[in-house]
């Protein structure tokens, strides 16, 4: 496991062969800066090759509220038992046929804790899927099928003091109550971000982003 920066991790993707796609994973705990290395990184892929990078978001496989509800576990909606692994795995092996003029894919949209099917669309013209979540290298079943289907592994390394003040400002944001916060952070996102940490396979790079 290779120590990278982000200009380093663009020089390795930019370098690789766009005749056939590649599927880079960028993993890590909540908090860690996912979203925001994911939107970087295809942003300036793009900046350098117009058309080249597309972003896909884990996130966009939450369960749905419905379902979590039945299940009597919606206080732990983000826990890796909480997602569609395979759905998501179908929708890699989608992209990485690359045999679709485009293809729709969901999106998480955290204002009303649902996801948006068919946000997002994904042309085969794009070389480079950037696909974003905690649980990408989870070694926990079923996680590890998705496993074949990633080029590219990254895991974000984030000390937990600085995982928690980013979530309470996230969830600040949202306008939960110091309760609601509280129970976000110790109940659900933290021991989660401990699961990634300690349960996760060996990433191919480690990005230190605290």
């Amino acid at each position: 496991m290779a120590e990278v920066d982000r200009d380093g991790l663009l020089a390795l993707l930019l370098a690789r062969d766009r005749g056939r796609r590649t599927i880079v994973a960028i993993a890590g705990a909540p908090g860690s800066g996912k979203s925001t290395v994911a939107e970087v990184l295809v942003e300036h892929l793009n900046a350098a090759a117009p058309g080249l990078a597309a972003l896909l978001p884990m996130d966009g496989y939450h369960y749905d509220d419905i379902l979590l509800n039945q299940w009597g576990i919606r206080k732990r909606k983000g826990a890796p038992d909480t997602f569609d692994v395979g759905g998501f795995a179908q929708m890699l092996k989608r992209l990485r046929a690359r045999d679709e003029a485009e293809v729709a894919v969901p999106v998480f949209d955290r204002a009303i804790e649902i996801a948006r099917a068919g946000a997002r669309i994904i042309p085969a013209t794009a070389a480079i899927i950037i696909a974003e979540g905690n649980y990408l290298l989870l070694q926990r079943p079923p996680w590890p099928e998705l496993a074949p289907l990633f080029d590219v592994t990254v895991m974000l390394d984030v000390p937990e003091a600085v995982l928690r003040e980013r979530l309470t400002a996230r969830w600040q944001h949202y306008q939960l109550t110091p309760e609601d916060i509280a129970f976000k952070l110790d109940g659900n996102d933290l021991p989660n971000g401990r699961v990634v940490r300690t349960e996760s396979a060996p990433a191919h790079h480690v990005m230190r982003n605290g």
